[in-house]
């Protein structure tokens, strides 16, 4: 198997000019991009100052699969790429993401990344517990798949008040390391203003944590149910000051929870809007205007204001429509631009001259893997069943609760969902990942035992042609290139191995391969 991946992987990068193939280049038009919107505008002006050009369209090949995965974290079904492939509409790409965002896959595969920045976790530290997981959860989906705006999202969980079992959102409060109002007032900064409390002056610090500091939480007969509210108890007006200065009097009986959502939330807050369009740019283009997503400083400065400006403005005129802000992002030639830069200075990737190549998440990979295979994944937690156990076709994505992992998505770089910084999460490529994937019993079972593979050999039977296409359809989601058939049939045809293992050894070759794993 080691001497067809090599083949494989060797004949996918060999230069486009030294290719004898019909079939298009599958990473590269090689098509001189244009602007299709302001995004564009900004961002070419942008590389013109730097002496940058930016990278051609990708192919639809590219873009299908890119848009699946970016958008619902699965790979799009092989009839499916074939039918967009012979589609031959101007406005086809358009038409792929709008119905992508109406899928229900893409409210299960966002919930997992407003899980990670809200911290969903049952066991320590942050003690949430099951059932206030579960509702948390099936809250955070039912927001993203009704497109709740994003200013009613963030102040039902700054300003509800309950209990965490039966009014969802009070579970942002419950899901902090501490419950002392400077602890609060950093996730509360984190979350919603993509600014690290901790850096601020100590009297500033102060002055934030004091519009938490009468919140209260109480305990009920029910195991673990608690009520978050404000405090009942007689109290003196509040002379408080804003993050940006302002001086405000709360009155005894009025929340100030309620006094800061009010001023976070208005149209010229400079925090607000900003954060969360960077953190949108980021996690579609792997990484922010401002670098990293949740560090926003004055001396951490962004590197296209004009653009960070232009998605403030349009989320606030679009009524903090966070599809708004995915729509225009995705439809821009910058987010189909091509991997493949024609020049590859240091600043290239962070000025958004190319699309930028990154490892798949954990969960998405695990999902995919027991999708191609069949394969079931054994979920582990620290809390006895019933209250955690999860049915083993469970899609990892849709995990709720962050204490419950398995050895594949801890190896991978799942977060433990602990601090709600963007950092958490590893994708970074390591040796114990490498080890698994090119080692394991398990791959190597799930492989052998694929009904999928025996079903593509029956029905290739005398056109081995019609079987490699199936399997590069499958597992990514594009036609092999005539040398990379040439490849398959030249280690298939040698007389070493039989059939069912050359497909079995083509399919390790490719789920090994960098355009497998990475977003491209």
């Amino acid at each position: 198997m080691q001497t067809l991946l090599a083949v494989i992987l060797f004949a996918a990068t060999w230069p486009v000019s030294e290719r004898e193939t019909a079939r298009q280049d599958p990473l590269d038009y090689g098509v001189p991009i244009a602007a299709t919107n302001v995004i564009d505008a900004l961002v070419h002006a942008n590389l013109q100052k730097h002496g940058l050009v930016p990278a051609a369209v990708c192919s639809d090949e590219v873009f299908f699969r890119r848009v699946h995965l970016d958008l619902l974290g699965i790979l799009p079904e092989p009839r499916d790429v074939v039918a967009f492939l012979n589609d031959h509409r101007a406005d086809k790409r358009v038409r792929c993401i709008d119905a992508l965002l109406r899928r229900d896959e893409f409210s299960e595969y966002w919930s997992m990344k407003w899980c990670d920045l809200l911290r969903v976790k049952a066991e320590f530290p942050i003690n949430l517990w099951p059932n206030a997981v579960q509702a948390y959860h099936r809250w955070i989906r039912e927001a993203i798949q009704s497109n709740m705006p994003y200013d009613a999202f963030a102040r039902a969980l700054l300003t509800s008040s309950g209990s965490n079992f039966r009014t969802p959102p009070v579970n942002f409060y419950r899901a902090v390391q501490g419950k002392d109002p400077t602890a609060i007032a950093g996730a509360v900064a984190l979350t919603f203003m993509g600014t690290r409390l901790d850096a601020w002056p100590e009297q500033r610090r102060a002055d934030m944590a004091a519009f938490f500091s009468r919140l209260v939480f109480k305990e009920t007969d029910e195991w673990k149910e608690e009520i978050v509210c404000l405090d009942p108890a007689p109290a003196d007006p509040l002379d408080a000051v804003l993050p940006d200065g302002t001086r405000v009097r709360i009155a005894s009986r009025e929340d100030p929870r309620i006094v800061f959502a009010d001023w976070l939330i208005a149209p010229d807050n400079e925090w607000f809007a900003r954060n969360i369009v960077n953190r949108v740019w980021s996690w579609l283009l792997g990484r922010g205007i401002i670098h990293e997503p949740d560090d926003i400083r004055p001396d951490n400065p962004p590197v296209n204001p004009e653009l960070l400006a232009y998605l403030e403005t349009e989320l606030i005129q679009a009524g903090y429509d966070l599809r708004h802000i995915y729509r225009i992002i995705l439809n821009s030639a910058t987010y189909q631009q091509s991997a493949v830069a024609p020049t590859q200075p240091p600043e290239a990737e962070a000025l958004f001259a190319c699309y930028p190549v990154r490892r798949l998440e954990a969960e998405v990979l695990r999902d995919l893997l027991n999708s191609l295979f069949g394969a079931r994944e054994s979920y582990a937690s620290m809390i006895p069943e019933p209250f955690t156990h999860i049915p083993e076709h469970h899609r990892a994505v849709a995990l709720a609760d962050g204490s419950i992992t398995s050895a594949f998505l801890e190896t991978f770089g799942r977060p433990a969902r602990d601090t709600g910084l963007e950092s958490e999460r590893s994708n970074q490529p390591t040796d114990a990942q490498r080890l698994y994937l090119l080692n394991s019993s398990e791959v190597q079972r799930s492989i052998a035992n694929n009904r999928r593979i025996r079903q593509i050999l029956a029905s290739s039977r005398g056109n081995p042609r019609r079987g490699i296409d199936q399997i590069y359809l499958g597992i990514l989601s594009r036609f092999p290139t005539e040398d990379e058939v040439a490849a398959v049939m030249r280690y298939a045809s040698a007389g070493q191995v039989t059939p069912q293992q050359a497909a079995e050894d083509l399919v390790w070759a490719l789920i090994n391969s960098k355009e497998f794993l990475y977003r491209h």
